[in-house]
């Protein structure tokens, strides 16, 4: 059973250095995390059957643009702090009794479930999964929570051989993970109807989460012509895209670009859009990782959602591009190559292969181009697998 606990312990480890890739990637180490991480993405990227474990499934980049995302941008910060203080106030209770000497705890929550800690962790991780919606966070997790499981049947096995009697007690008084008259509801007996329990518990959240990329994909704020299709990163530009879209198309410099056979992705955003770097390599100012103020930027997005909500997290201000005063907006070009393209969504499809392609700075108001720039076809992490939306 030690190399349960080590295996759980490691995929513990390995779930939360994915879900935390977002930190990751704007730290000093972030050249390192991905010359080991992001070979793995890309070899799943080859697969059609994997390829999907590298897309995202709700907005990260995108401030999301109904009230239902919205609820589930709140929920992320609430489940993952309040699973994290979960986990944090138990592991202090049990380390209080070991120093003490009072036994085991089976007070507070622990006098509720027998295994709160892990049931902090889930949260928490369910939280994590929203907050960086990567897929591959999602299996992950549950195979975490399996692993959880049978090293919580390891912990009993131990107790009941530690104290079999007052132990046998406070198991026929709480539930594993949820309170007993409510996990006899629910929990099936027999390896066969847990087998079951788990197949559908695995079903409900994978099924869950592509039924969230696709309802995002249906509410995202988008401009379409034939060949192109325009996304606004924040719901106070969509009204200058849909009336500027046109003209900035027509304009020399941006459609001598665009050849007639190809498709592309545009995304319409202020010019100091602090998430930029993830779309393409639009400057080494937009590479978190040489940044200062991301740590703290990052700790405000995950306690003050409302924050992110209104779109102060992804905006620095930087005098005339201003989000709220100015008329500068940037956008860059994706070529976006599938040949299964027949509907705008598709544009965002998991199989479409999204390469940058070059960048305009254009004056809205005035339908004045400021600047224009080539772009390499990595991102501001090189080759990275990076979210849509």
């Amino acid at each position: 059973m030690n190399k349960i606990k080590l295996i759980s312990n490691s995929a513990i480890i390995l779930y939360f250095i994915v879900g935390f890739e977002i930190l990751i990637m704007i730290s000093p180490f972030a050249g390192f995390f991905y010359s080991v991480f992001n070979p793995f993405l890309l070899e799943t990227a080859k697969y059609p059957a994997t390829k999907w474990l590298s897309a995202f499934y709700l907005p990260h980049m995108v401030i999301p643009p109904d009230d239902f995302l919205k609820f589930m941008r709140i929920m992320g910060s609430v489940l993952f702090v309040s699973g994290a203080a979960l986990f944090i106030i138990c592991a202090l209770q049990v380390y209080a009794n070991k120093f003490l000497k009072k036994g085991t705890a089976l007070k507070g929550f622990y006098s509720i479930v027998r295994h709160p800690q892990y049931v902090g962790l889930v949260m928490a991780g369910i939280g994590l999964s929203i907050l960086w919606p990567r897929l591959l966070v999602v299996p992950l997790w549950l195979a975490m929570i399996v692993l959880y499981y049978f090293l919580s049947k390891d912990e009993e096995r131990r107790m009941l051989n530690r104290y079999p009697d007052t132990y046998r007690q406070y198991m026929d008084k709480t539930g594993m993970f949820l309170p007993k008259k409510l996990e006899r509801r629910l929990s099936p007996s027999g390896v066969i109807g847990k087998i079951a329990l788990f197949v559908m518990i695995a079903t409900f959240t994978i099924g869950g989460a592509f039924f969230l990329r696709s309802y995002t994909i249906k509410h995202l704020l988008l401009w379409t012509s034939p060949t192109v299709v325009a996304l606004s990163l924040l719901s106070e530009d969509t009204q200058k895209m849909e009336h500027r879209m046109n003209d900035i198309l027509s304009m020399k410099e941006v459609g001598t670009r665009l050849k007639d056979n190809e498709k592309y992705l545009v995304y319409f955003m202020p010019v100091d859009y602090i998430m930029q770097g993830m779309i393409a390599d639009t400057g080494d100012e937009w590479r978190l990782y040489r940044r200062h103020v991301t740590i703290i930027r990052f700790l405000d997005w995950i306690f003050h959602p409302f924050s992110h909500l209104s779109g102060h997290h992804s905006v620095l201000h930087h005098g005339s591009h201003d989000m709220n005063n100015g008329v500068v907006r940037r956008l860059v070009f994706l070529k976006v190559s599938d040949g299964a393209i027949s509907e705008p969504y598709d544009f965002f499809s998991i199989n479409a292969e999204r390469v940058p392609q070059f960048m305009v700075d254009v004056d809205v108001h005035n339908l004045t181009l400021m600047s224009l720039k080539d772009l390499p076809k990595e991102t501001g992490w090189g080759n990275m697998p990076v979210p849509t939306f």
